[in-house]
């Protein structure tokens, strides 16, 4: 495909994209005219639905604005030389690949930084302010974008310096060198998350001996799940929603609760949510989403190393001469379709699989628990009970709320 062509695809490409996102907005808010179900009424009274529909408004307008003024710095940056004159940047310091890699993508990950910035300090300070879920200071929120700013250039500096690396090495292999590394990597981070990432934003702290804790035990012990690490996290610092997730692989494998979880649930609920959790354990679910990931990492180191040394691919980005840095560039974008169609099977994937956690967390009892627990989670987060199919296909990784309610209440077979 020659440079010109190349050149038209990535902006339709990238106004494709946008106009797609805007039509799912506009689809969920024709659905949010819709009645609730009856299984779902006791969730919100006429109040705090109404103050539920002006919340979700406000979110899909502001994504609409966000959304567009990404779409147009993306734009603005390809379409009138700002690829070329970052890569002229990067060329100038060095002529090391890897070190050109660096600036190169130093300076355009600073450039959104600085564009998202504002905002996240809307969305944070105006809408979730708003609507009575931020809890966070000016302090905490400038400590937290540096502290992030700062994690993300180190990690994602790292990996772009060794799969540049990978690539000055061995060119025809790189692709499954790199992913290769990539992979342990992950892998890595998956194991020591908890106790290498989490500290740098949050307090975790084990669950004291008490109620809660010997109900936890109890539920696991009788479905046979050895859980030894139970920790509590200070979400409430930033927060008011609530959540539980589990982290880690084998020996390193914890429990963590949001403190605001135990402030809104009862020890039932909260076990009820935990078993779901189980479930997610003990049918291997984590496991299944690792190497999902891994192989669609796989499909797009692949297809990279295809257009790596493309000369139209550098040209149709303004640059004389094709560029790990430049090409990788332009490749994140003509991938976009890909990845959404990618992003489509893995979540009917992961809706597959949340369905399996609540039924195992039906076997165990605890259906009614966990549905109570989601009713309540839901109307504190002021959760959208009415999306539009289409955008449960697309997007969700969840089933609904009406759906998974629906089935934790039904009778559990013998």
């Amino acid at each position: 495909m020659s440079a010109g062509a190349l050149y038209w695809l990535v902006i339709g490409i990238v106004l494709a994209e946008y106009a797609w996102s805007t039509l799912l907005t506009l689809l969920n808010i024709k659905a949010s005219h819709q009645p609730i179900p009856d299984l779902l009424s006791d969730i919100y009274d006429e109040e705090r639905y109404r103050k539920q529909q002006d919340y979700a408004m406000t979110n899909r307008k502001f994504s609409l604005v966000s959304g567009a003024v990404s779409t147009l710095v993306t734009l603005g940056l390809f379409a009138f030389g700002g690829f070329a004159v970052f890569d002229a940047a990067a060329r100038s310091v060095s002529a090391s690949p890897v070190v050109q890699a660096l600036v190169f993508w130093g300076i355009f990950y600073l450039i959104s930084w600085l564009i998202s910035l504002p905002f996240d300090i809307y969305r944070t300070f105006v809408i979730e302010q708003r609507y009575g879920f931020n809890r966070s200071t000016p302090k905490l929120f400038a400590a937290d974008a540096l502290k992030s700013l700062l994690l993300n250039v180190l990690i994602m500096g790292a990996i772009l310096a060794l799969c540049v690396w990978i690539y000055t090495l061995a060119p025809r292999w790189f692709w499954l060198i790199a992913w290769g590394a990539v992979t342990l990597f992950s892998l890595f981070m998956q194991y020591f998350y908890s106790q290498l990432i989490v500290p740098l934003f949050n307090k975790q702290t084990p669950l004291p001996e008490g109620e809660l804790r010997s109900a936890i035990e109890v539920f696991a012990a009788r479905v046979g799940f050895q859980l030894d690490d139970i920790f509590v996290i200070d979400s409430s610092k930033r927060s008011s929603k609530s959540n539980a997730y589990f982290t880690g692989f084998g020996r390193r494998k914890r429990v963590v609760l949001y403190d605001t979880l135990m402030e809104q649930l009862s020890t039932e609920e909260i076990v009820g949510v935990l078993a779901h959790e189980i479930g997610h354990y003990k049918r291997h679910h984590i496991l299944l989403s690792s190497l999902e990931g891994f192989a669609t990492n796989l499909l797009m180191f692949w297809l990279f190393s295809l257009l790596i040394g493309s000369r139209a691919l550098a040209a149709a980005a303004g640059c004389a001469a094709p560029s790990f840095h430049v090409n990788l560039a332009v490749f994140s974008l003509i991938y976009t379709p890909i990845n959404i169609v990618l992003d489509i099977i893995t979540n009917h994937a992961s809706r597959r699989h949340e369905r399996q956690a609540d039924a195992f967390a039906a076997a165990g009892g605890m259906g009614p628990a966990e549905a109570s627990a989601l009713k309540k989670m839901s109307a504190r987060s002021l959760a959208n009970l009415t999306p539009h199919p289409l955008v449960v296909f697309i997007e969700y990784s969840h089933p609904t709320l009406y759906q998974r309610v629906l089935a934790l209440q039904k009778p559990v077979q013998p």
